[in-house]
């Protein structure tokens, strides 16, 4: 495990150094996606200019639900940007590379670039938690702040092996581009709004086909004491069922390579 993570940090810093050595593009996406997390913010402002609550859930809470799956969101660019070039490494056969090496593959393809929009999400998603704490009625105890730090832990092992499933997609879907993970992972951001304004399909969806409700929307509960708030208490479960079926798809994915030529 040492070595794999020492391996994962020598591949991601070196891209790290090769993105520094353009400091405005380094600048540019850092603003990004800062603006991106404020345009949320915006549409959040504006909805709630004319209710004052949404399905149960006030302004400051919605902020820190859109907050928090912004965070997480985030940690993708920044320490898994590699797996979106997946499928173009299938399609070019260059997959061939890491599979000769004498590292783990899916360790080589997570770490094959790094995406530094994300520190913007990151920062931004960072501000509207930190916001949304301060003005939600929550009663802190060690349990709870404890208990806090878990569940996002959790959720960004949620997303993060979500990110690595629906790339994995491409062993199976051809085409240079991953269009079933862009599809995927763009449909999350539903996630970034309260669940209980969907209808019971897009709940029952999100919940247990496709647990991004286990990104933001449970955790937020539990932390906030709303309805159902136990169901959040299953999000580590939850993230370590989708970190293990992440490695199970991509291992599938790997027997089904057939390299270039084939």
């Amino acid at each position: 495990m040492r070595r794999t993570l020492r391996i994962y940090r020598r591949s991601l810093g070196a891209h790290l150094r090769a993105v520094l050595e353009y400091e405005a593009d380094f600048w540019v996406l850092i603003v990004a996606g800062l603006l991106f997390q404020v345009l949320n913010l915006i549409f959040l402002s504006a909805v709630f200019a004319h209710v004052p609550a949404l399905n149960g859930w006030t302004y400051p809470e919605a902020v820190l639900l859109a907050g928090t799956y912004g965070l997480v969101n985030g940690l993708g660019p920044l320490f898994f940007e590699g797996t979106w070039r997946l499928a173009g490494k299938i399609n070019h056969g260059e997959l061939d590379y890491p599979l000769v090496r004498p590292a783990p593959v899916l360790t080589q393809v997570i770490s094959a670039g790094i995406g530094l929009h994300g520190i913007g999400d990151f920062i931004g998603g960072g501000a509207m938690i930190a916001w949304g704490l301060a003005n939600s009625d929550i009663t802190w105890s060690p349990v709870r702040a404890v208990g806090a730090l878990m569940l996002l832990a959790s959720s960004a092992a949620i997303l993060l092996s979500l990110i690595v499933i629906g790339n994995a997609a491409s062993f199976w879907v051809g085409g240079n581009h991953p269009v079933f993970a862009m599809t995927l992972i763009r449909t999350g951001d539903m996630a970034k709004y309260p669940l209980s304004i969907y209808g019971l399909a897009v709940r029952a969806t999100f919940t247990l086909l496709v647990p991004y409700a286990f990104i933001s929307y449970f955790p937020a509960s539990w932390l906030l004491g709303k309805e159902s708030a136990w169901i959040g208490l299953l999000t580590p479960l939850v993230a370590l069922y989708c970190v293990f079926l992440s490695r199970l798809i991509f291992r599938l994915g790997l027997r089904r390579y057939d390299s270039a030529g084939h």
